[in-house]
């Protein structure tokens, strides 16, 4: 049960002169969402950067392509060091300190030249980044509803990912390679201002559904479950979408049409995420979650008929919503099997691996693309499995947290303890 001061006005604790706003209301989900994207906004606008360092600097795309692989290995590990620090440091100097260190390396990128000094750099940076996502997931599960906020961030990257993608490539020729990592500094400047607008949310905080168990407020069966979708989920999406292009070619699509329906599929990941910040709540989970995960499986299937134009784009279309609502959902319902927020931020880690995994894979199975449309038909295969585990993994995490929705006098009774573990046993049987 939520507690009772969620409707209360925005604190009147100042901090910096600036009043804090209300800790589940919609601007302190969008300063939260604006700290935690801060960290990777470089993955939104990752073509700009790497067509940038070509053009600007005169880079190979080899050197380029490297320079931003490291940047995202690097948020990985950081993301992955976030979990013991998550609940245990004072979350608002962390993430203060790690913006001004971002914008430091920053600057120090928009310095450098030689490209194998920025490898290094920019892992750096995404180390300092995945940390600071993974503090700011941390605290996106002590809000009410965490998958809304998580769809208030998904909106945040991409609207402003496909602002920054379709703006910078023309800054770059009048100011330079180096627009790109003031732009990158400006942001967590940015950012590093609305973080004074943010309440305390302590750990004890009795937000919304929480399960305690005896291995220390952690219920590990439906964490691992959720984990592990999202892990499928993510590869089952970015192995298709890593040589989407080649894929379409191998059918005869004309590079025009492809790159316009991608980029109106990118755009509608907007949608799916307001969904998100609607429906959160309203709908439960379970019901929601599945019909959108049935919908990315069957637009991945169709892609094996990528040749007809209007099934390719509306294929396209149908993921970018429901990619972006889905992942608000399963990193929600991450954030909700862990008190202290730690476990949110393991979500983040195992969201970048899944993506990361997915494109390794599909790549793999592809090749060197070209007509081999037979490869492009086994690893679409193998993403809808991966898509369908996903799905199956959900479905139990999901039918448990409607459980404890539909119980609220229980949890009143037992306000230390969220469920019962005839509940738990119960949902436990959906997997």
């Amino acid at each position: 049960m939520e507690n009772s001061n969620q409707g209360a006005p925005a604190q009147q604790i100042v901090w910096w002169g600036l009043p804090r706003q209300s800790p589940h209301g919609l601007m302190a989900r969008l300063c939260l969402a604006m700290v935690a994207t801060a960290g990777f906004f470089y993955v939104n606008i990752l073509p700009a950067l790497v067509d940038g360092l070509v053009t600007g600097r005169a880079y190979s795309t080899a050197e380029a392509g490297q320079i931003g692989s490291a940047n995202i290995y690097g948020a990985a590990i950081g993301a992955l060091l976030a979990v013991p620090l998550a609940g245990r440091l004072p979350w608002r100097w962390c993430c203060a300190a790690l913006l001004c260190a971002l914008m430091a390396v920053d600057f120090a990128s928009a310095l450098l030249t030689a490209p194998d000094w920025l490898v290094w750099i920019r892992g750096g940076h995404g180390v300092l980044g995945g940390l600071l996502v993974g503090i700011a997931y941390s605290i996106f599960a002590r809000t009410h509803q965490p998958a809304q906020t998580f769809g208030v961030l998904l909106v945040v990257q991409y609207g402003l990912g496909g602002l920054g993608v379709m703006w910078l490539p023309n800054l770059v020729p009048v100011f330079g390679a180096e627009v790109l990592f003031w732009c990158l500094m400006l942001f967590s400047g940015v950012s590093l201002g609305l973080l004074a607008l943010l309440p305390d949310y302590p750990v004890l905080e009795p937000l919304q559904v929480r399960l305690q168990s005896r291995s220390g407020g952690i219920a590990w069966w439906p964490l691992l479950a959720t984990l592990a979708a999202l892990f499928l989920f993510q590869a089952g999406n970015n192995g298709p979408y890593a040589v989407i292009m080649g894929l379409a070619k191998s059918h005869g699509l004309a590079l025009d049409y492809i790159t316009r329906w991608l980029g109106i599929a990118a755009w509608l990941g907007v949608v799916g995420a307001v969904l998100v910040i609607v429906f959160s709540g309203r709908a439960g989970r379970l019901a929601p979650l599945t019909l959108a995960m049935v919908l990315t499986v069957f637009a991945t299937w169709a892609l094996l008929y990528a040749g007809h134009a209007g099934l390719f784009a509306a294929a396209n279309c149908v993921v970018g919503i429901t990619w972006a609502f889905v992942i608000a959902y399963l990193l929600g319902m991450a954030a909700e099997f862990d008190a202290e927020g730690r476990m949110a931020a393991l979500a983040g880690f195992a969201s970048k691996m899944g993506l990361a995994s997915g494109s390794l894979v599909a790549a793999g199975m592809v090749g060197d693309g070209g007509a081999a449309s037979s490869a492009y038909v086994a690893m679409l295969w193998v993403a809808v499995g991966a898509l369908v585990l996903a799905l199956l993994l959900a479905a139990g995490p999901a039918l448990l947290l409607d459980r404890l929705r539909a119980a609220p006098a229980e949890r009143e009774r037992s306000p230390s303890v969220s469920v019962t573990q005839e509940a738990a046993d119960g949902a436990a049987k959906a997997v």
